[in-house]
């Protein structure tokens, strides 16, 4: 049997803009390419920087690009940690923030997600001055939940109020493929958030470019911990980048981006109906790239996934998703990069096993 994997949250091939992306660097060369093919500035490509700072409506002197958004979060995350702010995270997170909060040695609380984002009333009694609230408020990953219009304004509100700070991770909010869109955190806070996002979703992810949006007395910071990390981004791939998003590619390249993952998910969704025993739960996400699964009582997701990888089926374990333990009978499912056949097939296998399981179990 071929390997189906719903683990790693990357776009299927067919959602890639191979051709069109060539032809962007050809034509940034022909621009450009004096500029491109040299050492850059170490907050990005200036006129990638000025693009950005255009949809935001912001200075481009706040705006750093860089590597991935990880990175990002990286620089950002170690200039708090070091300055001795304590993290406020979402359960489940993103693993990898999570990985570089324990490896910076960051203090961190975390804080349950309700099926409309994070529970804003969970850290009003403790939310204090220089705390960071860290949040992928929209589709969100691992979970593909959505922080609510109202739960929005709430955690502005609490963090204006008690002087902390938001930092909003927004990889997948253009990637809505049904319902109304919300505004961003960083729009209702009139730009006072912390914004961070990524083309690696909307574009491709070997382009490896993203950026963050920061306050500007923030700026000089970071952009020392850029300098003691690399001499210069890399500014040829930002400029092929900039012809792609300026020369009428990337909205189109965004729908097919959104109908190919609505497909994936409605395919996903139909056979989890279809193959799930009682007592299974998830999530319907409007966009982004993944569900979250709650199995059956007593089955442990650990174990599942061991005898999925028998069946070549694989997936992530909810408790990867937890800073202080939780989610063993979770699990994280990505629909973006498995083709509508594969899902089906996919969740047709996973679908036994856990049918086995919880029989095991009751």
């Amino acid at each position: 049997m071929a390997l189906i994997s719903f683990a790693r949250g990357m776009p299927g091939p067919d959602l890639l803009p191979i051709g069109a992306f060539g032809d962007c660097a050809r034509e940034a060369l022909e621009r450009d390419g004096a500029t491109a093919l040299q050492y850059g500035p170490p907050g990005g490509y200036p006129p990638l920087k000025q693009w950005v700072a255009e949809q935001h409506g912001v200075d481009p002197g706040r705006v750093i690009v860089t590597n991935g958004s990880l990175q990002g979060f990286a620089f950002t995350a170690r200039h708090f940690v070091q300055s001795g702010s304590r993290f406020f995270v979402e359960a489940p997170c993103y693993d990898r923030s999570l990985s570089i909060l324990r490896k910076l040695g960051a203090e961190v609380e975390q804080v349950e997600l309700a099926d409309d984002g994070l529970d804003v009333d969970a850290i009003a009694g403790s939310l204090r001055e220089g705390d960071v609230v860290y949040t992928i408020p929209t589709f969100q990953n691992p979970s593909g939940r959505t922080l609510s219009l109202e739960n929005r304004r709430r955690l502005l509100d609490l963090a204006a109020d008690r002087n902390a700070i938001v930092f909003e991770d927004d990889p997948y909010g253009m990637l809505r493929f049904e319902g109304e869109s919300i505004p961003r955190l960083f729009e209702l806070s009139e730009g006072s958030t912390i914004f961070l996002s990524s083309f690696s979703k909307t574009v491709a992810p070997g382009i490896r470019t993203g950026y963050v949006i920061l306050p500007e007395q923030l700026v000089p910071a970071i952009e020392e911990l850029v300098l003691s990390n690399y001499v210069s981004p890399a500014i040829f791939v930002e400029a092929a980048l900039l012809e792609f998003l300026t020369s009428g590619r990337f909205e189109p390249n965004l729908e097919t981006v959104r109908e190919g993952l609505r497909l994936r998910r409605d395919a996903m969704l139909s056979a989890l109906e279809r193959e799930m025993p009682e007592g299974t739960g998830w999530n319907q996400p409007e966009g982004g790239y993944f569900l979250w699964l709650d199995l059956p009582s007593g089955v442990a997701a650990e174990t599942l996934l061991a005898r999925a990888g028998e069946e070549d089926v694989v997936f992530i374990k909810g408790a990867d998703f937890f800073f202080h333990g939780g989610g063993e009978e979770s699990a994280r499912l990505a629909f973006s990069f498995a083709t509508p056949h594969e899902i089906d097939e996919g969740i047709t296998r996973l679908g036994r096993l856990v049918r086995e399981a919880a029989a095991v179990a009751a």
